[in-house]
């Protein structure tokens, strides 16, 4: 099942917007004109047990020993390239969705991302993102929620 085909299964609204190729989080942040904060960032780890999808807003980056003390495992690592187009099939490397349910992973989110209204994130590929109210986000990930995110200054 794709990205929309789960949107529709579940009946979701989304807004689906184009867009030129976009590389980081950040950088889809700003061509999109939202806050960064709005803007859910997908960073994938693995531990002795498998691999899990962490989610955090798009200025913050991943606290590797927040989410083992989370995971409640020794320690975590970045899975590397190689490893993430086996486990998001059919999405471009690096723009996968951050719903780890569709790929039979569990998601783990920072909750700074409860904050907005809305999250926003890449549809699988570098020139299309995806919108939708933060509690159908939720309903999709089925998340688990801990501090996570290394924050810059203006957030903590």
């Amino acid at each position: 099942m794709t990205l929309l085909e789960l949107l529709e299964a579940e009946g979701i609204p989304y807004e689906r917007h184009r867009h030129p190729a976009t590389l980081s989080a950040q950088q889809l942040a700003q061509c999109e004109h939202l806050p960064g904060w709005n803007i859910a960032k997908p960073v994938v780890v693995r531990d002795e047990t498998g691999f899990t999808l962490c989610v955090v807003p798009a200025p913050a980056r991943i606290d590797l020993a927040a989410v083992a003390d989370a995971l409640c495992v020794d320690r975590v690592e970045l899975a590397h390239e190689q490893e993430l187009s086996g486990l998001f099939p059919g999405c471009e490397l690096g723009a996968q969705p951050p719903i780890g349910p569709l790929y039979g992973l569990p998601t783990l989110v920072d909750y700074s991302l409860l904050d907005g209204d809305y999250v926003v994130f890449q549809a699988g590929s570098h020139t299309e993102s995806i919108r939708v109210a933060r509690s159908d986000f939720e309903r999709l990930a089925q998340p688990k929620y801990a501090r996570i995110a290394a924050l810059p200054a203006a957030k903590t």
